[in-house]
């Protein structure tokens, strides 16, 4: 008998149906208290820029900051940061591009290269900030000092220099700048507002109303200040404008009326990189193009390189004790007075290397003048010249190190005043050639083993 057709009546048999459950996961749990060993010096690299920056940190004389301290062992107070701390996160800090103490603060708390450096030591905000601006003299000593090393070792040279200027936005607004009577009708509201505010202050009996009230009289009173400020920069302003009328009278009368910042009375207009017109100060710099150090560092208001040959290489002679064989600049630096007062003997006798403006007749630039100075005519003969157009190409080198700052963030100032702008050029300045000399003395020593 066929077997499919014995069992052909018979139910169809099924297993029970089998449910499955929910999936079993790893799923992080965020409310678990955990103690962890932690080695921060095993967790930062060997060849991580924060340890050349404690590295270098180290090794310098620090005194004038340790003597201002008042807690001392065995007499009351709390301790404060160690100053060569501070010095260490700000450049660390301007290396990474980071130009905010609030920002600083967050990083020590979160990034292992900022811990690594506090080593469990906890920093604020205002500390960070007021050690910022408040050295200023400070870095200009260790400028000098950090580039005499780099010189007695051979790896910097003063012979050739390159000289440039770089426009960085101000943290003033546009809308901030005005002229003389608006300064004089913010002024008065000021004024009023600050006396309105210190009777308000002494008339009312509640203590945290009173702290209140006194914090935004110390705002106005700041704001009374920067107000004259504007004033004052504003009639400095007028007088620079009637200098220019004795000379151009035609061309100034087109001219508007020069305007002050009140927010950042120092700041100008002026044209950026980008063609466009905005509040900014011209930060120069002096540098070696070989090596890519800075040498030096000076802020100018005016927006123009015009003349700011002389007390940049001024400024290198008193550094070093010593001034370049040849100075590149661009043409905007174009001043014959400059050309004639490096040739001088006893200013060394420096060869300048720039390119001459366009002739508006289409001439030749470099073609000599009856009216030439000795000066002049061996400057145009040595810019004709293709050995001195070889030797001019070098100045392009400079425009890597204005890129290297601005990838650092240097774009934005928010600090008032060419005396603080000044600071952080000069952090800049020291924290770049930091990187660079890191990066000398490494190809220093390959090249000595090979």
């Amino acid at each position: 008998m066929d077997e499919k057709a014995l069992f052909a009546n018979l139910p169809e048999q099924r297993g029970a149906e089998r449910v499955r459950g929910r999936p079993r996961l790893q799923e992080p749990r965020r409310d678990v208290i955990a103690l962890r060993a932690v080695d921060l010096e095993g967790l930062v690299a060997v060849d991580d820029s924060v340890r050349d920056v404690w590295a270098y940190v180290e090794t310098l004389d620090l005194r004038v900051l340790y003597d201002r301290i008042a807690a001392r062992e065995g007499e009351p107070g709390r301790p404060p940061i160690d100053p060569r701390l501070l010095l260490a996160l700000w450049l660390y800090a301007t290396l990474r591009g980071v130009g905010a103490a609030r920002e600083v603060e967050r990083l020590c708390a979160r990034e292992i290269g900022f811990q690594w450096l506090c080593g469990g030591v906890g920093v604020n905000h205002h500390t960070l900030s007021d050690f910022r601006v408040d050295n200023g003299d400070l870095l200009d000593r260790l400028l000098s000092e950090s580039v005499a090393v780099l010189i007695k070792e051979g790896l910097v040279s003063l012979d050739r220099l390159t000289l440039d200027g770089l426009r960085v936005r101000a943290g003033a607004g546009a809308a901030s700048f005005r002229r003389g009577e608006s300064l004089k009708k913010c002024l008065d509201k000021a004024t009023a507002l600050v006396a309105a505010l210190a009777r308000e202050v002494a008339d009312d009996p509640a203590g945290a109303d009173r702290r209140r009230r006194a914090a935004q009289q110390r705002a106005a009173a700041d704001r009374v200040a920067r107000i004259a400020a504007a004033q004052k920069r504003h009639e400095q302003l007028l007088e620079e404008r009637r200098r220019r009328e004795q000379t151009n009278r035609e061309q100034t009368k087109k001219q508007k009326e020069p305007r002050a910042s009140t927010t950042d009375p120092e700041a100008r207009v002026m044209k950026m990189p980008d063609g466009g017109f905005r509040p900014a100060y011209n930060g120069q710099f002096i540098a070696e193009p070989t090596s890519g150090v800075i040498l030096g560092v000076a802020v100018d208001t005016s927006g123009s390189d015009h003349g700011w040959a002389r007390p940049m290489v001024e400024q290198v002679k008193q550094r070093f004790g010593q001034t370049p064989k040849e100075l590149l600049v661009d043409g905007g630096f174009s001043s014959a007075a400059d050309i004639e007062w490096a040739a001088q003997p006893e200013n060394g006798a420096i060869a300048v290397f720039m390119a001459a403006t366009k002739s508006k007749h289409g001439g030749d630039p470099y073609a000599p003048r009856e009216r030439d100075g000795a000066a002049i005519a061996a400057w145009r003969e040595r810019m004709k010249s293709a050995a001195g157009q070889a030797i001019y190409k070098t100045r392009s080198i400079h425009e890597c190190l204005n890129a290297h700052l601005r990838q650092r963030r240097l774009h934005q100032l928010t600090v008032r005043g060419t005396a603080k702008v000044k600071t952080i050029f000069l952090w800049h300045a020291l924290a770049h050639n930091l990187q660079r000399a890191a990066a000398l003395r490494r190809a220093a020593a390959t090249a000595l083993a090979a």
